[in-house]
């Protein structure tokens, strides 16, 4: 309000004034006053005392007299601007200020003065004018209310364009416009949206109920309705009144009457020279949209078609892509039997892309099943790709019938082959569901969990290797193989790092969190499986994810502590090497550790000597039953009727060595017919 700041006086006042009063201030509706600082005393001419509206003899030259004119805020801003002025050495000052009138109005006044100072810079005397300013500002309010409109108008432009830099679907490019928040940023009592399709318009946003003739989600572009009108003609059309819409859109009328609408907008969305769709814009207030408006309204529906048309082509690509991705994973997941599975899979909530996420269940020889759950890097169609192929890959391995260990490795050398930088991680479960034994091998990939008949969820921490790819580039192929024992009840749950993974957070505190909702969750698995997945998505979403659970079914075996039962071909190493490994974990699972290596021993001797002198498989099975003994039994089958005989070996034998081997490490064995062959067994007291 101030326009202090001059260091020269810019009003020309006699040093001797008012003894030589100027007529031009007069003529030119300006008042004089003549402050002396020493006395206090501020002379006014009768101009001047006009301009405050009062009258001669109600002013007695005391500036505290003109309080009862000048409102105590104003007097105050006043009072601080010409102090400023004084201790400052500025020669002038200039502000407006409002005066009271008689009949309470209040009126902006003009007040300039000129500072005379002494020798010294002191202040002695400030000469001045005041003048009526209403007129002056009163035009300065309107070009204030002119503006404050333009920047309205372009403020709902900008930030609209700014919301809508942040929609990457139609569906969010609709709620940017047609929420309660998107309604207020546009000024509108609704807002309905369509989109062009093959001569149709299909309407995808009505907004509040009733806005679009009722039932009618397609309309035609030759249909007499301002959208289709739109549409044809490429411009907007604008509805200043009811009136007008009763009078040109009489089979609209119906919808709008009962609406608090008097006002309409509808603008052609435009992009790449062709109509893509048209948004309707309703106002409760009538308009005659003038050119500044409809300027306005025109820019809004480029912003609105530009970003409408990068959300089309988002949703067609992730579409694409999501095709692609799900004609890569299994159509169905096979019946297994004596368990129940279930898989689920959800693409990331943010955009187009999608990752190289990916689950199997392949049925294997003697009842077995494999359980697979894996992770391209990338989120793109080249990983969904990838993703295919090393499904593929993976199941063939798996059906040929190899060792898991060798399975990972042959997955880890094909995708190095592949000659791409991506790489994959992976779980591979080989699951007995006959004896519950499960043989784990990782690649990179988070630990699996494991919940317990009775409840309990607990991480498996399994042995690992390197992701599949690098492992190959690398050339460390070895892939450690972890042994689990299922029993009848438990769930195995396989997951990629989307269902965990939480920004800010640490992994582990994820999957603690996932070990939580397990536990809580319900027994059946295909409701387990929704409800982590519901939870995943309300904490996460930015990436996808895939799960898998196996639960073993049957009931709780409570007279067994455990069984397990394991099918070795002839010439098959890595068999016989898993066999021992899972003779190991189970028998120590048991809580008969300190027998472990033993009965690995045995176990190891019989199972060689079956494949060695006999033509076919051997078959090992364990258990140890609840009982004050607690005796656990290892039994080797084969299908040779010879019985094998002890004998002492000589100072340079080499055979004979492994019944005497099994006499001295077991409690007590022996040997029992078994149809077609024979089975040797052995018991241990592991109380």
């Amino acid at each position: 309000m101030a326009d202090r700041g001059a260091k020269r006086p810019t009003v020309s006042v006699p040093d001797d004034w008012p003894a030589h009063p100027d007529l031009t201030l007069a003529l030119n509706g300006m008042g004089g006053f003549d402050w002396d600082l020493d006395s206090g005393l501020m002379h006014m001419d009768p101009p001047a005392l006009e301009v405050f509206d009062m009258l001669p003899d109600e002013y007695d030259d005391r500036p505290a007299t003109l309080g009862c004119r000048v409102p105590a805020h104003e007097a105050a801003r006043l009072d601080a601007l010409v102090a400023r002025a004084l201790k400052d050495g500025s020669d002038s000052y200039g502000a407006y200020f409002r005066v009271r009138l008689r009949d309470g109005e209040l009126r902006w006044t003009h007040s300039q003065g000129s500072i005379r100072r002494d020798g010294t810079g002191r202040p002695r005397r400030i000469i001045g004018v005041v003048r009526d300013a209403s007129h002056e500002y009163t035009h300065a309010a309107e070009r204030l209310a002119v503006d404050e409109e333009r920047r309205r108008h372009t403020s709902v432009v900008e930030r609209t364009t700014a919301a809508l830099a942040h929609a990457r679907t139609v569906g969010e490019v609709i709620a940017v416009l047609a929420d309660e928040q998107g309604l207020s940023r546009l000024g509108a009592e609704n807002v309905i949206l369509g989109l062009v399709e093959a001569g149709r318009i299909r309407l995808i946003s009505e907004g509040k109920a009733g806005s679009f003739v009722p039932d009618l989600e397609y309309t035609r572009v030759g249909d007499e309705f301002p959208m289709s009108e739109v549409v044809r003609t490429l411009t907007p059309r604008y509805v200043g009144s009811r009136a007008e819409f009763k009078r040109d859109y009489p089979r609209l009328w119906p919808a709008i009457e009962p609406l608090h609408v008097h006002s309409a907008a509808y603008l052609p969305l435009i992009a790449q020279g062709r109509p893509i769709g048209v948004i309707g814009l309703f106002f409760e207030r009538e308009s005659d949209f003038r050119d500044q408006e409809r300027n306005v309204l025109v820019a809004l529906g480029s912003s609105i078609a530009q970003s409408l048309a990068r959300a089309m082509l988002y949703d067609q690509e992730h579409d694409l892509a999501a095709g692609l991705q799900q004609a890569m994973l299994p159509r169905r997941i096979p019946g297994v039997a004596g368990a129940q599975i279930a898989v689920r899979y959800r693409s990331a909530r943010m955009g187009r892309d999608i990752g190289g996420d990916w689950y199997d269940v392949i049925p294997l020889p003697d009842g077995r099943v494999a359980a697979v759950i894996g992770d391209v890097q990338g989120h793109d169609t080249q990983a969904a790709a990838l993703m295919g192929q090393l499904r593929i890959v993976l199941r063939a391995y798996a059906s040929e019938g190899h060792a898991p260990a060798t399975v990972m490795a042959r997955a880890s050398a094909f995708l190095n082959e592949l000659d791409t930088d991506r790489f994959a991680t992976c779980t591979y479960v080989d699951a007995d569901l006959s004896t519950g034994a499960a043989r784990i091998v990782r690649a990179g990939h988070i630990d699996p969990l494991l919940r317990h008949a009775e409840g309990i969820c607990r991480r498996l921490p399994v042995a690992g290797g390197l992701p599949l790819g690098i492992s190959s580039e690398f050339r460390r192929l070895d892939y450690p193989v972890t042994t689990v024992l299922l029993a009848p009840g438990d769930t195995l749950l396989l997951c990629t790092d989307g269902i965990v993974e939480q920004p800010g957070t640490d992994i582990d505190d994820g999957m603690r969190q996932l070990a939580r909702e397990v536990r809580q969750g319900p027994q059946d698995v295909q409701q387990l499986a929704d409800r982590l997945c519901e939870s995943a998505d309300e904490r996460t979403g930015e990436d996808d994810m895939a799960l898998l659970l196996l639960r073993r079914l049957g009931a709780p075996e409570h007279d067994i502590v455990g069984r397990f039962r394991q099918h070795i071909a002839p010439a098959d190493p890595e068999g016989l090497s898993a066999a021992r490994h899972m003779i190991r974990a189970a028998v120590r699972a048991w809580g008969a550790a300190e027998r472990a290596e033993e009965i690995e021993l045995v176990a190891d001797e019989l199972i060689t000597n079956a494949l060695l002198h006999t033509d076919g498989e051997a078959v090992v099975n364990i258990r140890m039953p609840h009982s004050v003994g607690r005796l656990l039994r290892l039994e080797v089958e084969d299908h040779s009727s010879s019985l094998p005989r002890r004998r002492e070996p000589g100072e340079a034998g080499v055979s004979g060595r492994g019944l005497l081997l099994v006499d001295r490490l077991a409690d007590v064995w022996g040997v029992e017919p078994r149809g077609s062959g024979k089975c040797v067994w052995c018991e241990f007291n592991c109380s």
